[in-house]
């Protein structure tokens, strides 16, 4: 729905729209336990690459990005990284950084990313998926 009502107003920017849409690293590489989450993601996936196909001729651009776990959100107490890292023989420092890159991903750095996929260096960029994950062996 809120696409949906976004579209007109997008369709009327001088530049052209831009849309980033926040997928997940469980679309292409789910986890146990997260089935709802997982699907969920992926249909919010298929929407937008349904508008980037759509959308393209009125100028609006549409893309999304696919983080890893984001661990300086809410969703992320202590208790829950505790037991989410002992459950992969892991510390909570580990756990965080359990990436190719071996670098913990946060809010800010998902945020940057987005703020430049709606810039000029992705001015001619519609329908793509990017992982924001530090490498997730899953996925790669």
């Amino acid at each position: 729905a809120l696409l949906r009502a976004a579209h007109p107003l997008l369709k009327r920017a001088p530049n052209g729209g831009r849309v980033v849409v926040i997928g997940s690293k469980n679309v292409p590489a789910p986890g146990p336990g997260a089935a709802a989450y997982s699907a969920s993601k992926a249909a919010l996936t298929q929407l937008a690459r349904v508008a980037a196909l759509e959308w393209g001729s009125d100028g609006i651009r549409v893309n999304v990005l696919h983080p890893n776990a984001v661990f300086d959100t809410g969703i992320w107490t202590e208790d829950v990284l505790r037991t989410r890292a002992a459950s992969y023989g892991l510390t909570v420092e580990q756990y965080k950084r359990n990436n190719v890159l071996r670098v913990e991903v946060t809010s800010r750095d998902v945020a940057e990313l987005a703020a430049e996929m709606c810039g000029p260096l992705f001015a001619k960029t519609t329908g793509a998926q990017l992982p924001v994950d530090g490498g997730n062996e899953r996925v790669i």
